[in-house]
């Protein structure tokens, strides 16, 4: 075989990030809200205080390959451990502070966690955790609050001012060894791990550099209201620091009130958050009109962005929303909804409500049933699957074989693909609602009822029916003063979608449930639909029976 001459070959690692964030980014700074004010670092003063945290790791007996887990929200420590934890060979786990405390027992002590590094403000939910811990060793207080009864307490910085100033002698690692653990939400069974690799990792960051998804560059001032326990803030840090952009750290103060003040005071230009943080921004700058006008992208997922928030916010506000599309098994960059150059007026915000094209070295694909390939003709539906190099390939010590097969994902989400490829999801195989042998979209029911000037939120499950086997039912929150009745809602609808898709009764309720990384959490919706507390429901009359598909 003859092989390409290439000057140099080199690990791609998380080390490799540091290096870059200490020499050619040093001057780039990271700005943390503690509440009341902003702390200030720059990158150099980060990177030495790296070493300083990894001497101290190495010193409490962290070997490579051991698992050290973060507690915390997003601020310059935690990103210190994003740096420290992968470069000295260890595991960077990070746990979700929303979900309960048996769940965050199930997964340190499946991870295997020896260290855990905490926030102050979470040591009450960690005390609920602690009694039933089997491997961890030791826990490092972040912040200056009260350490309750955690066992084995040190303080974040006093551990790092009893450290030597000279830098750490970090190892040489291989790029397919594991940086970081990230464990899925959880929503049926136990959370799953995900491990990402350094190679993985810093492939996914320079995938986010890239002009086509997030185009993340030095000029950039980045604001990830994404937390950093999911799915590594989306990448962000890490890109942040490979590019050498800024990062303004919002900590826990994830209102709108104190992330629209960041944004307009330090003139932020990129973010990433769910809708519902969205909404809520929406609304505060729709009553107090802040100057958003610095930002160029705001990357938008975890779940479907309605295209009235969209457009809403871009038409009032100067707010460019991206519609992204991934998961924590992909790192979670999967796609991203940027319109053909030439799409104008109703078509260019058609292409901004898909899930988007795939990001550049992620393979993507839809299959039916039995596994057969679907074209890509925008008709044909059938189960996403995607591949590529920071998509995993399996979980942590869990074969999920139904997840995974012949090297693809199964990603649970039910869509079609058109010939350029743009993705048009569907539902989710959970959600999609089968009424009458034909399917209703759950997603496309729900961005339209989003559009009504007065509905807040809204969610759409399915509720039995006797003739039909399935309906519909719209779970509407309507916006503080608003009055409607089910028969508006449908009015509504009515334009919009094909009419057996019309739901035949609307629950009107205080708010969506919300899973733990801020997506609707519609089993909640369904269970409390079985126990009869959805019983308050508004019916639509009707002259006739639903339509069905094709009338």
């Amino acid at each position: 075989m003859l092989e390409g001459l290439v000057q140099h070959d080199f690990a791609m690692t998380i080390g490799y990030v540091l290096d870059r964030l200490r020499t050619v980014n040093r001057a780039g700074e990271i700005v943390t809200y503690n509440g009341e004010g902003l702390d200030r670092a720059s990158y150099d003063e980060v990177a030495k205080r790296v070493d300083k945290l990894a001497h101290a790791l190495e010193g409490l007996g962290v070997e490579p390959g051991d698992r050290v887990a973060t507690l915390a929200w997003n601020h310059q420590r935690h990103f210190e451990a994003y740096l420290a934890i992968p470069a000295m060979g260890a595991v960077l786990h990070t746990l979700n502070l929303r979900l309960h405390p048996d769940q965050l027992t199930y997964i340190a002590n499946h991870a295997e966690d020896t260290v855990v590094l905490l926030d102050d403000s979470l040591v009450e939910l960690w005390e609920k955790v602690v009694p039933n811990l089997e491997t961890v060793k030791h826990h490092i207080l972040m912040g200056d609050g009260d350490g309750g009864s955690i066992p084995n307490l040190i303080r974040y910085e006093e551990l790092l001012a009893d450290q030597t100033d000279e830098p750490f002698d970090y190892p040489e690692i291989e790029d397919r060894q594991a940086a970081a653990l990230c464990y899925t939400s959880g929503t049926t069974g136990n959370p799953k791990g995900v491990l990402y690799s350094h190679r993985s990792s810093v492939l996914h960051s320079l995938g986010s550099c890239l002009a086509d998804t997030l185009s993340v560059s030095r000029a950039d001032r980045i604001l990830p209201i994404v937390p950093m326990f999911h799915a590594n803030a989306w990448g962000l840090p890490y890109a942040a620091a490979l590019a050498g952009a800024d990062l303004i750290m919002p900590n826990r103060w994830l209102q709108a009130e104190p992330l629209c003040k960041l944004i307009e005071g330090e003139k932020v230009t990129v973010s990433g958050a769910v809708p519902t943080i969205w909404m809520d921004i929406l609304r505060y700058a729709d009553e107090h009109k802040p100057d958003l006008s610095t930002l160029r992208l705001v990357a938008c997922g975890g779940s479907a962005v309605p295209r009235s928030l969209m457009q809403q916010l871009e038409e009032r506000h100067d707010v460019p929303l991206q519609q992204a599309w991934g998961m924590t098994e992909t790192s979670p960059l999967g796609s991203v909804a940027r319109p053909p150059r030439d799409a104008e007026g109703e078509d260019h915000w058609r292409y901004r409500a898909t899930a988007g094209r795939p990001v550049a070295l992620v393979e993507i694909r839809i299959a039916d049933e039995e596994g057969n390939e679907l074209p890509w003709d925008g008709k044909a539906e059938g189960e996403l699957e995607c591949r590529g190099p920071w998509v995993a390939s399996a979980y942590y010590r869990d074969e999920a074989p139904e997840k995974f097969h012949d090297g693809w994902l199964r990603t649970g989400d039910i869509a079609s693909i058109d010939p350029d490829g743009y993705i048009i999801i569907r539902d989710r195989t959970k959600d999609v609602i089968k009424s009458g042998g034909e399917w209703i979209s759950s997603v496309d029911l729900e961005n339209e009822l989003m559009s009504h000037p007065d509905v807040a939120e809204a969610a759409v499950i399915a509720k039995p029916d006797e003739r039909w086997a399935e309906r519909p039912l719209a779970c509407v929150v309507l916006k503080e003063g608003a009055s409607l009745g089910a028969e508006q809602i449908v009015e509504h609808l009515e334009p919009r979608v094909a009419k057996w898709w019309l739901p035949d009764e609307v629950a009107f309720i205080e708010e969506v449930p919300k899973t733990s990384t801020g997506k609707f959490d519609k089993k909640v919706l369904r269970q409390r639909l079985a126990d009869g507390d959805l019983a308050d429901r508004q019916t639509v009359e009707r002259k006739k029976e639903p339509a069905k598909a094709g009338d």
